[in-house]
């Protein structure tokens, strides 16, 4: 049965991998974490390992059963590129993906070097989305590591976004889609409305889909997603076999 997903730019996810490690200034207040020991002490099997990373062959095929057309976030509860993930497996993931290619499967990684280290590695079939990362300016060197990858749609997810992002402006060109958010949850760190505003200008004035995930803080139904009075949920075109579904 696929995993119905509260994340608003996407609606399913699978989790053929769960479990990851800190490597970067977003992942201090990691809302899989916090959700992964929550379900371990809840006592669901998958999760019995809570936070440590741990594969899961069984739920490889999990796409390929699912009837009607979907997109999803792959690995949501991990990072497909995390560096004890063994290349077998991450092939394998590919495989199903390239095999499903009903659905549109959104990878979205924060080790973005590996990323680029499979780009010759996997076939990147059209329903393959590939995404990295960049929580400030310090990590948009991110984005030159996935202009490497040949992936038909190529995105950038600011969230948790934790300061301005000038330098967007130079590097993105190539670029297919930008979501930015606030951070959640217990010890959110604010987001400034002047940093959304510049990211959306930037995305309007090259042309690239802008989407707002939302304010977030401890409260995010109570910030809500409304930005200058308007939510921003523009998306790149999706391509399946019968065509565009957007």
């Amino acid at each position: 049965m696929a995993e119905k997903s509260l994340i608003e730019w996407t609606e399913s996810s699978w989790n053929p991998i769960t479990g990851c490690s800190k490597i970067s200034d977003g992942c201090k207040n990691c809302y899989a974490e916090r959700l992964a020991l929550r379900l371990k002490k809840m006592g669901v099997r998958k999760y019995r390992n809570g936070f440590r990373l741990t594969l899961h062959p069984e739920a490889l095929d999990e796409p390929l059963k699912w009837k009607t057309s979907r997109m999803i976030f792959v690995c949501s509860m991990s990072d497909l590129f995390h560096e004890d993930v063994p290349d077998y497996f991450i092939k394998e993931v590919f495989r199903v993906m390239n095999d499903a290619a009903m659905h549109t499967f959104q990878v979205l990684t924060k080790r973005a070097e590996r990323l680029a280290e499979f780009a010759d590695k996997v076939e990147w079939t059209n329903n393959i989305w590939a995404g990295v990362t960049v929580e400030s300016e310090k990590y948009l060197y991110r984005i030159d590591y996935l202009k490497r990858v040949p992936a038909a749609v190529k995105f950038i997810s600011m969230e948790p976004l934790l300061g301005p992002v000038p330098g967007l402006r130079e590097v993105i060109k190539g670029v297919n889609w930008v979501i930015v958010g606030g951070e959640s949850g217990p010890n959110a760190r604010p987001m400034k409305a002047e940093w959304v505003r510049e990211i959306r200008d930037i995305c309007a004035e090259f042309g690239v889909p802008f989407f707002f995930k939302q304010w977030g803080g401890v409260n995010k139904k109570k910030t809500g997603r409304l930005l200058d009075g308007k939510e921003y949920n523009e998306v790149p075109p999706v391509v399946t076999p019968k065509g565009p579904l957007l």
